[in-house]
């Protein structure tokens, strides 16, 4: 068994990404922590305890010796969807409960992330537990994101709208490109080929025939959007899939989320306030079936998650020094600089492709194998990490997947055509 010597960089990796966590919760008064408003968002204190639970859970407890549960009750609460790991609360109940407390929370993670250390420090790394740390931490950062979310769908959905705190003034854009990325007709190889941390959902390399066809150079704004609106786009069924039709008649759709029109002129909702809408923004918090709309309308659709991955190795080998992730701290779009293509950060991006299996696909055993496999129906994949992703954490071949109703996560999304 192969025995790898980076058990320190390791613990700073460790160290780095449980504090982020913390320091995204910082801001936050103590009621802000409890708050449950839909069955998608989950209370922040839950995801500070459930990312305690995953690392107690499948570290510690098999890999410790004489490790001690902090509380034997904690994982029917923080348990997610593992089945294999045992009984748990409803989803929907996770903001019912008072206790544990926020104190009793963070004294479970202080406990967790002691033993954590002191694991780390002694142990002779195998690969295979080294690649378990690594799932512990990229599943860490991802509820990161969840959390920032969840913590502006809480914010931005109360009628007072307040802060999350203040923002950092966002760079705006002069001029936006408006060009296409041609890529031609071909064979191209897909998935994960290189060193490193990736999801089993990347995996199973193959290849993938594609027509030649172009991408939009940059995302979709908001203020292309607005004339969608303006055009009634809303409500002509003409340019919506019948699923999407219901969606929009049942729920009386008739603006991205967290769009208000005030005295005539648009605003929205960001985490730092209610602010006037930019119109040279990338839009967002739009679900796959606006973008989709969107797109019948402009006479163009929504790229395959095979052609995005195509073009962006192709046009943006490299992520940008500009491209807008989480740790510029902006936490919401910004326009387009410097002719940055915008394949990285700002927002996920709605691909035409549902979420499958790639071939060849094998699901690991026991409860990791939970992670991914078992969502591969009813999802439509995304691409490309959002203002809200470390930047650490993206890659080309990275497959995000949510329903085609979602839009409280920041998606977005790009035009395509055949040439």
């Amino acid at each position: 068994m192969k025995i790898l010597t980076i058990t320190e960089p390791l613990l700073a990796q460790f160290r780095a990404v449980r504090q982020q966590t913390e320091a995204i919760c910082q801001p936050l008064m103590v009621e802000d922590y409890v708050v449950q408003p839909t069955a998608d968002v989950s209370p922040p204190k839950w995801h500070i305890g459930h990312v305690t639970w995953f690392f107690e859970t499948f570290v510690l407890r098999p890999y410790k010796k004489d490790y001690r549960v902090f509380n034997e009750k904690y994982p029917f609460v923080f348990n997610s969807y593992y089945e294999a790991a045992g009984a748990r609360i409803l989803r929907t109940n996770r903001g019912n409960l008072s206790r544990p407390s926020v104190e009793d929370i963070y004294k479970y993670r202080a406990y967790v992330d002691k033993n954590m250390e002191e694991w780390l420090s002694e142990t002779n790394m195998t690969k295979e537990l080294h690649d378990l740390v690594q799932i512990g931490l990229n599943h860490e950062q991802q509820h990161q994101e969840l959390l920032l979310t969840d913590i502006k769908y809480i914010l931005g959905n109360n009628p007072l709208f307040p802060k999350y705190k203040d923002g950092i003034e966002a760079p705006i854009a002069e001029k936006l490109t408006n060009d296409w990325l041609t890529v031609e007709r071909g064979n191209y190889t897909i998935g994960y080929q290189d060193e490193g941390f990736y999801y089993d959902n990347e995996k199973g390399i193959h290849e993938v025939f594609l027509p030649s066809f172009q991408v939009q150079d940059r995302l979709v704004t908001n203020g292309e959007f607005i004339a969608f609106i303006e055009a009634k786009g809303y409500q002509n069924h003409e340019y919506w899939l019948s699923a999407g039709w219901a969606w929009v008649n049942k729920n009386e759709i008739s603006a991205p989320m967290y769009w208000y029109k005030i005295e005539n002129e648009w605003y929205y909702y960001k985490l730092s306030g209610l602010q006037k809408i930019n119109i040279n923004e990338p839009l967002t918090h739009v679900n796959f079936f606006e973008a989709d709309a969107f797109a019948r309308w402009q006479g163009k659709r929504l790229p395959t998650e095979f052609e995005w991955e195509v073009a962006c190795k192709q046009h943006a080998p490299i992520i940008s020094e500009v491209a807008n992730f989480s740790d510029e701290g902006y936490l919401h779009t910004v326009s387009q600089q410097n002719g940055d293509n915008q394949f990285y950060g700002d927002v996920w991006e709605w691909t035409n492709s549902s979420y499958l299996p790639y071939p060849y696909y094998k699901k690991v055993d026991g409860a990791l194998g939970e992670y991914n496999g078992k969502f591969m129906i009813d999802q439509m994949v995304l691409r490309g990490g959002s203002c809200a992703t470390p930047r650490n954490h993206i890659r080309p071949t990275y497959r995000n997947f949510f329903p085609t109703h979602s839009r409280w996560q920041f998606m977005g999304f790009r035009l395509a055509e055949y040439v």
